[in-house]
């Protein structure tokens, strides 16, 4: 028997089902507004039960901010395999590009669910503990590229400037009037992020 399989099937079933609630939760948080929305609605509109949203998030913040969460895991996953030659920031901004390229443009629920986020405060807490937990991720593959200690503080600053573009070229790119693409958008902000301030 096939044990890898099967184990690869249940995987993808498990996705499908976090993307299914995730998916759920942007549609109604969007059309209904976020303190309208619960778990149970959120369960019902992805046809599992209340349980089942239980075993895969805490809640409907986390459920909300899923998709996030996997663009910066991706993330992490590109920069990790650049070619070693290239400096840290190169490799980043190269990392970004490449997730950009898989990706395409955002979903213009991107831009919503970032609005919804400025505006609940459980919802913009858990996205900064995903993003400080992502970032103390990414100082330590900067500390490895480079050669590094753990935590020093080259690798922690560097690891924290790219996170701060992205947030601010985030929010930029949620503002744009008329839109403009949001790997334009990314490219000024760590652009000006890499330039000297003194």
């Amino acid at each position: 028997m096939d044990t890898t399989a099967g184990g690869g099937l249940r995987e993808r079933k498990k996705e499908a089902t976090r993307m299914a609630l995730h998916e759920a939760a942007m549609r109604l948080a969007i059309e209904h507004g976020l303190d309208a929305v619960t778990v149970e609605a959120i369960a019902d509109a992805a046809g599992v039960s209340r349980r089942t949203f239980s075993n895969y998030f805490d809640g409907k913040e986390d459920a909300l901010l899923y998709g996030d969460e996997q663009r910066m895991r991706a993330l992490l996953g590109h920069f990790a395999a650049r070619p070693p030659g290239e400096t840290s920031w190169t490799a980043l901004r190269a990392a970004f590009h490449d997730l950009s390229g898989e990706i395409g443009e955002p979903d213009p629920r991107w831009a919503a669910q970032a609005r919804l986020a400025r505006a609940h405060p459980s919802v913009l807490a858990r996205q900064l503990a995903h993003y400080a937990t992502f970032e103390r991720a990414l100082a330590d593959l900067v500390a490895d590229r480079d050669g590094l200690p753990a935590g020093s503080t080259r690798a922690v600053v560097l690891a924290g400037a790219f996170m701060t573009a992205l947030r601010i070229a985030a929010l930029a790119w949620t503002e744009q009037d008329p839109p403009r693409p949001m790997a334009d958008v990314t490219d000024e902000t760590l652009a000006e992020m890499a330039t000297s301030f003194t």
